[in-house]
């Protein structure tokens, strides 16, 4: 065809035709440039790596979302299948200490974002044995699910009656993705939850979509108050207690799915990785009452509209990256351990398809640099992080995209 259009076309058509080519690409290239951008906030690559060794705390587990470390050398982890699993000495016992399925969704074998998604231990376990999950529940018709969270306690035996559980809120989802589905207890003593957009492309739901839309808790990380009989109180610092319109629950707002969020242990400040719609993954800084701009924005991008957006208000994120790199953001955790003194006051997350990022504040920036898994075997996908009572930190993975098979494992940033 080429060939045929340059013996057709005259010569000085043929150049009129290349300069109108050329500006269009330019236009198109300026169109196509981020709409925004933040330079105090976007990070800067270049960063050596920083290579660590990994060691193998357990195996055959089904998508291991979530770890926790309830003391005495144990350690709980959250199957996605519905079970929390015990490891012990070492070793991961075959009961379970509790079967959530009842209470769940039958969860697919395939690519699957619902399911048993978290687990925190109340501030005072030690005292009080409380501890609270994120399901995923049958929900009314209309309705694809509704997102969980619910209180369980330690018998004085060390077991859990799975008909004992306390539902604190229950959060309607029109579709099975973008659960956001994480929780995490603040310095403060109150509970934080994460929850997606609803699911769907473009954030479709709604009048305008949910991630702005401050009447749904659709696209938000909350922040309640759980020491109470009742379901819940809203703090009364939150901050748009009181204000019509708008549910007294959001701590922050303008998310598409904030899959995993954590608490610096050492400074309690909120880093939150919020996974992207087409072109970026980013990482956002939480702050109360802040609009992290979704829809609006996909990172530091316009999205609706697709070129000059109102970025007015919006909270950019501290690092992006696009799908030239991978397809979802997992957040992790800033590292407080004494194992990895490369890694001190690092804030570690990942990209789902298995490459784990660092991120290292210099001055008013953030710059980003991968961390080297030495001995990690390849291929495989990163669900999740936790962090234990030392601040070490842990990787939760799957070899398959879905929780049919016991494919999971988790692994520990390790020295040797």
């Amino acid at each position: 065809m080429k060939k045929s259009l340059r013996r057709t076309v005259p010569a000085k058509l043929l150049s009129v035709f290349g300069c109108v080519l050329i500006l269009f690409c330019l236009v198109a290239a300026m169109l196509l440039l981020p709409s925004y951008v933040n330079d105090k906030t976007v990070q800067a690559t270049g960063l050596s790596p920083i290579p660590v060794k990994v060691q193998l705390i357990a195996d055959g587990l089904h998508s291991p979302t979530a770890i926790t470390f309830p003391g005495n050398g144990n350690v709980w982890v959250t199957e996605q299948t519905g079970f929390i699993r015990v490891i012990k000495n070492g070793k991961l016992l075959t009961e379970p200490l509790l079967d959530l399925r009842s209470k769940m969704i039958k969860v697919n074998g395939g690519y699957e974002e619902r399911g048993l998604l978290s687990i925190a231990l109340h501030p005072k376990f030690k005292s009080n044995k409380k501890f609270y999950v994120f399901y995923s529940a049958p929900a009314a018709p209309g309705l694809d699910h509704k997102g969980v969270v619910a209180e369980y306690k330690l018998t004085a035996k060390g077991a859990v009656d799975p008909n004992s559980g306390r539902v604190i809120l229950s959060i309607d989802e029109p579709e099975g993705n973008h659960n956001g589905g994480c929780i995490q207890f603040g310095h403060d003593g109150y509970l934080y939850i994460s929850s997606g957009d609803g699911g769907g492309q473009g954030d479709k739901h709604g009048e305008f979509g949910n991630g702005q839309n401050m009447d749904t808790w659709l696209g938000k990380i909350l922040r309640v108050d759980i020491n109470t009989k009742m379901g819940y109180l809203v703090p009364k610092n939150n901050p748009f207690v009181g204000e019509i319109g708008k549910k007294p629950e959001i701590w922050a707002y303008g998310f598409r799915n904030p899959y995993r969020f954590s608490f610096d242990k050492l400074t309690g400040q909120l880093f939150a990785g919020d996974v992207g719609q087409d072109l970026w993954e980013e990482v956002n800084i939480i702050k109360k009452g802040a609009n992290y701009g979704w829809k609006v924005v996909e990172g530091t991008h316009c999205y609706s509209p697709a070129t000059g957006c109102d970025i007015k208000g919006i909270t950019p994120p501290i690092t992006e990256y696009s799908h030239k790199e991978g397809v979802s953001v997992i957040g992790g955790y800033v590292y407080n351990g004494t194992q990895l003194p490369e890694l001190k006051s690092k804030y570690l997350f990942a990209e789902w398809i298995g490459q784990v990022y660092y991120l290292k504040k210099t001055g008013n920036t953030w710059q980003r640099g991968n961390v080297t898994l030495q001995n990690m075997p390849p291929n495989l996908k990163v669900l999740a992080f936790g962090e234990d009572l030392a601040g070490e930190i842990y990787i939760l993975t799957n070899a398959d995209i879905g929780p049919a098979n016991p494919k999971g494992s988790i692994y520990k940033l390790s020295k040797n």
